[in-house]
């Protein structure tokens, strides 16, 4: 299992949109992938975007005014959660030719899109992209996507933090079970071991974690445990 314990910590350091501009561009490593993107658009229409894309292709595709017509970010805006590039429509001929421009430009032909809806509007996207094989790239999503969500998550709660702004979430209170419950997950046991641990049933479990998850406003599990470690609310 992949982990991000030291660009975490890393993050927890970060107090400026500079340092977390530097923070984001380290996860390519991290990650191992090519590229890296974060962008951020509040409430109010303000922007924040960081990228490990070329300079010229950046340019060439707000001039183009290309999210109008990309598949990913289309997606991206319809759905709560991650996006895998491949799983997407690319037969019209806008898209194609899109797709082969961007393949040109070095973004890769692989690519897994992550919609963020924060508090007051606030919408961001967390993109990795790679030049990888199919079958790589399976093997990559399969092994990396527990830690990409986790990555998007954190990321975008520290953007939040440094913008200081409206969109600040109101800290939620979790009951001690539901606690004991996420913080199992957090810990990297599965449903059957935290129930084992916790000594209660599976189904008993399940009623806890999907209380924090709607109490918390996340999209999955995964989410909601990120959001309960970025409040400090586990106890890991």
């Amino acid at each position: 299992m992949v982990t991000l314990e030291s660009f975490l910590n890393r993050l927890n350091q970060v107090g400026t949109l500079d340092d977390l501009d530097t923070a984001i561009l380290s996860l390519s490593d991290e990650l191992n992938v090519e590229h890296v993107v974060y962008h951020s658009v509040n409430s109010s229409g303000d922007q924040y975007a960081v990228t490990t894309y070329e300079p010229h292709w950046v340019d060439h595709y707000l001039g183009s005014d290309y999210a109008r017509i990309d598949p990913v970010v289309q997606a991206c805006l319809r759905r709560f959660h991650p996006v895998d590039w491949k799983r997407l429509d690319w037969s019209g001929k806008a898209a194609r030719n899109f797709m082969q421009e961007a393949v040109t430009a070095g973004v890769g032909n692989q690519g897994f899109s992550i919609p963020i809806r924060g508090p007051s509007g606030q919408f961001a996207l967390f993109t990795v992209s790679s030049k990888d094989t199919d079958d790589t790239w399976v093997k990559y999503t399969e092994e990396y996507t527990r830690a990409l969500i986790l990555a998007s998550h954190y990321v975008n709660q520290k953007a939040l933090e440094i913008e200081k702004g409206t969109d600040q979430a109101d800290i939620v209170t979790l009951s001690p079970r539901e606690t004991d419950a996420l913080t199992m997950l957090a810990l990297g046991y599965n449903r059957a071991q935290a129930a084992d641990s916790l000594s209660i049933s599976e189904h008993t479990l399940r009623v806890y974690i999907e209380s924090a998850r709607f109490k918390l406003a996340a999209m999955n599990t995964t989410h909601a445990v990120a959001r309960a470690m970025n409040q400090g609310l586990l106890r890991v």
